[in-house]
């Protein structure tokens, strides 16, 4: 048996925040070889493949306790407690409590959460990419999203506590703090009057050493104002990267979705970004296939890569999820779906071969996360992946000059 929690983490960057920190509460609790699944709910597929992580892992593991928690659990914990090989269901509202972790309870209603408190350390060291959750929850309702229910409404994380956070990151070895959460740009107003998420960047920023990088996970567009804008294009601290919530690039399809931006949205902003800070890198997430898109509105979103710049885009095959709107809407045939699922990855793909190509023979700081077969691997500010030889460590932030694509990263030397 092990003598540290196993965990499986499947989803969002935020799953990944909360399994590195159940792990210590397991451990804590006197489970040191418990099994934690943290589910995903985002489609349909997930919740299989959640479902597939907790037979294999049980498996993989027999004899050792199955805890079972995520969003998939939260919204249907009667499912997941009737497998077989699930010791106990865990739910969102309370997995990141000591008292979970110590004693049977049900699950409850996650709606009821209000406050959102610092959470435990991780178990174990630290990656120099460290993850920390600065907000939770969504109050908002796109046709196509089962999150919220699974999340409960928005709620944001004191700027004390994410300093204090932060700060034993950086102390563990973190060289890089990614803030994520829910909806990362919604963070503030439950705080305060006037409060936003700007205000704990500033926070941040004067609380940490020079030396660490912060980065901004998925964010949405139109909660973007202008003290983010200009802290986004002139703090150097900030990582010169935004992945965008943006879905989709028909104005029908995203008034469909119940979106808050249109397409003209989109660009514009894209456009200020780039003018305002040249070296900065977008990604975002495209769906393929959404009910009623024709073929005209799929071009726009086709289009939407190329008119944006998107350099890392994640594609997304429409896949209904029961107990949202868009599961009524009248679908799209299934092959047509994977049919512009495989051409939207074709348009991703020459996209990012586009970054990678005008990097060729630039210099940049690569923040090296691991050493594999004696080459370094880390990433640029921008998010560009890259593969160096030479001597180094695991947060080691050197200077490389790119020599040439190869696959989806840049091979370099040190500068």
């Amino acid at each position: 048996m092990s003598d540290t929690p196993h965990t499986v983490t499947l989803g969002c960057r935020l799953n990944s925040y909360e399994s590195e920190r159940m792990a210590r509460l397991a451990q804590e609790a006197g489970h040191p070889n418990a099994v934690i699944i943290n589910t995903c709910a985002v489609t349909g597929e997930a919740v299989r493949q959640s479902r597939q992580a907790i037979r294999r892992a049980a498996k993989d593991r027999p004899g050792a306790p199955v805890y079972v928690t995520g969003c998939a659990a939260q919204l249907d914990p009667d499912a997941f407690a009737a497998m077989p090989q699930v010791t106990r269901v865990i739910g969102n509202g309370e997995k990141l409590t000591v008292k979970a972790w110590q004693t049977d309870g049900p699950v409850t209603d996650v709606f009821a959460e209000t406050v959102l408190t610092k959470a435990p350390a991780a178990l174990g060291p630290l990656t120099v990419r460290a993850h920390l959750e600065v907000q939770n929850g969504c109050n908002h309702r796109c046709t196509f999203c089962i999150i919220p229910f699974g999340r409960g409404q928005a709620r944001s994380k004191a700027s004390a506590d994410i300093v204090a956070e932060a700060r034993a990151m950086a102390e563990s070895g973190a060289r890089e703090i990614v803030l994520t959460g829910v909806d990362l740009t919604s963070y503030g107003p439950d705080l305060g009057e006037g409060v936003t998420l700007s205000d704990a960047i500033e926070a941040l920023l004067a609380a940490l050493p020079s030396s660490i990088r912060l980065r901004l996970s998925s964010i949405d567009g139109a909660e973007v104002d202008e003290r983010l804008f200009d802290l986004v294009t002139q703090e150097e601290r900030i990582a010169p990267h935004l992945h965008l919530s943006l879905q989709a690039g028909s104005d029908m399809i995203l008034k469909r979705m119940k979106r808050r931006h249109l397409r003209h949205d989109a660009i514009e902003l894209c456009q200020r970004l780039k003018s305002a800070r040249p070296d900065i890198a977008f990604g975002a997430d495209l769906i393929a296939g959404f009910p009623t898109e024709t073929d005209n509105m799929f071009a726009d979103t086709l289009s939407l890569v190329d008119e944006c710049a998107l350099s890392f885009v994640h594609v997304f095959p429409f896949s209904p999820r029961a107990g949202t709107p868009a599961a009524k809407m009248p679908p799209v045939e299934r092959t047509i779906v994977k049919a512009r699922a495989a051409e939207l990855r074709e348009k991703a793909h020459a996209a990012l071969s586009r970054h990678l190509s005008s990097k060729c023979g630039t210099q940049t700081t690569m923040l090296v996360e691991s050493v594999r077969d004696g080459r370094l691997l880390g990433k640029a500010p921008d998010f560009t992946d890259i593969t160096c030889s030479g001597p180094g460590a695991a947060g080691d932030l050197i200077r490389v000059h790119l020599i040439e694509a190869n696959g989806g990263l840049m091979l370099a030397q040190t500068a």
